[in-house]
């Protein structure tokens, strides 16, 4: 009675810790908006405000850069205009009539903030502000799906019509960050400037970036302030297990965009991890057929349990323990002759050429007779040189 009492009490004690062990607390966040997400799949871990219009500052700068990249030669020439060496706010400090390729301009725009080198870059693709605004926003909808944005100028200084969302930005950087180009100046800390009026060395001003705010693992990052928009900051990182991209929007100090972030990177490590959804990969929903449509997808997995589940009309529902949707994939439905060509290929075999065991004895047969005439031939030359000696 005794051993049975001590075995309910171990296993009561067994189902509390492990219930325990998959609680998941969401982080505090202080800033208005924010949103944390898998760089890789796009699959939103914690949102606050995620979809409500605010003031990017500086992360415009976000979009100038990977639409520069996608859309212009790097290594043009460009020159300055009189209307981009008096922009106001940050700079790097750029000459009317200077010659900088397009990639330092951009350089200079990422890392030290630069609203002379975002202007020069827009007057470069595009001819004018008008011009230019109206293309990066084709170009964000078409290639980048954002769905609450509208930039009119390429720095990110206060305008009424120069709006976006945590949910956007998001998508923005994930997007942004599949170009090497980009993830590269986007991650680079600091860098030897040489212009017409001055030399110096450019630094980030992403504090976790840099290691002013120790945090392992940071990729890259963008910082962002006017007094409308207040304190904004992108943050991406990884580790082993995940990759990730951090939006913070209006905080009030600067303490605060970095508190926040960190304590975003820190839940995304402590409970996701990604995988993938294998382009072979078949998916059965009531009588139908599902796949990937002949491409590897990144998914997203909390760490522990979770639940997988196929809908009639092919989405992919991964959830947590707790029922929480962690992300959602559109499959594509396998027509019958599709289905009945996969079958048939994977219940044909290669033939496969075996020895029976008549064979066996064969084999043995041969090999032993070519012991036995190695042998006789040993054996006969022994008695050779014996008659010789």
């Amino acid at each position: 009675m005794k051993k049975f009492i001590l075995s309910v009490l171990l296993l009561s004690s067994f189902s509390y810790a492990t219930a325990n062990a998959k609680e998941v607390t969401e982080p505090e966040i202080l800033s208005e908006a924010a949103i944390l997400s898998d760089s890789e799949s796009g699959a939103i871990l914690y949102e606050k405000n995620a979809d409500k219009k605010m003031f990017p500052a500086s992360l415009t700068k976000i979009a100038t850069a990977i639409y520069a990249i996608e859309n212009g030669d790097l290594n043009d020439i460009t020159t300055v205009s009189k209307e981009a060496a008096e922009v106001d706010g940050t700079r790097v400090y750029l000459e009317e009539g200077e010659e900088v390729t397009l990639k330092k301009l951009v350089q200079g725009m990422l890392i030290n903030s630069g609203n002379d080198a975002a202007w020069a870059i827009a007057e470069h693709l595009d001819g004018s502000m008008d011009r230019y605004s109206e293309n990066l926003n084709a170009y964000l909808k078409e290639k980048v799906h954002v769905e609450h944005t509208h930039f009119v100028n390429p720095h990110g200084l206060h305008d009424e019509n120069h709006y976006t969302t945590a949910a956007d930005l998001a998508k923005l950087t994930n997007y942004a960050l599949q170009n090497e180009t980009f993830k590269e100046i986007f991650g680079t800390k600091e860098l030897k400037w040489w212009g017409k009026s001055w030399e110096t060395t450019l630094i980030t001003h992403h504090k976790m970036l840099k290691g002013e705010v120790p945090f392992e693992g940071v990729t890259g990052g963008k910082t962002g302030f006017v007094d409308e928009a207040k304190q904004t900051l992108a943050t991406s990182a990884e580790n082993e297990s995940i990759k990730l991209t951090a939006i913070i929007l209006k905080a009030d100090f600067k303490r605060d965009i970095y508190k926040d972030t960190i304590n975003l990177l820190s839940f995304g490590f402590s409970h996701y991890d990604s995988s993938h959804l294998d382009k072979t990969e078949v998916f059965p929903a009531e009588g139908k057929t599902f796949t990937t449509g002949g491409k590897t997808v990144a998914i997203t997995l909390p760490k522990g349990s979770y639940n997988e589940s196929v809908t009639s009309k092919g989405r992919l529902m991964i959830e947590d323990h707790n029922g929480k949707v962690v992300q959602t994939v559109q499959l594509v439905e396998e027509k019958r002759d599709e289905v009945a060509s996969r079958q048939l290929k994977s219940e044909e075999k290669p033939e496969k050429k075996t020895i029976g065991s008549y064979g066996k004895i064969g084999l043995m047969i041969f090999l032993f007779g070519v012991f036995v005439l190695l042998l006789r031939k040993n054996l006969k030359a022994k008695a050779s040189r014996r008659r010789r000696m």
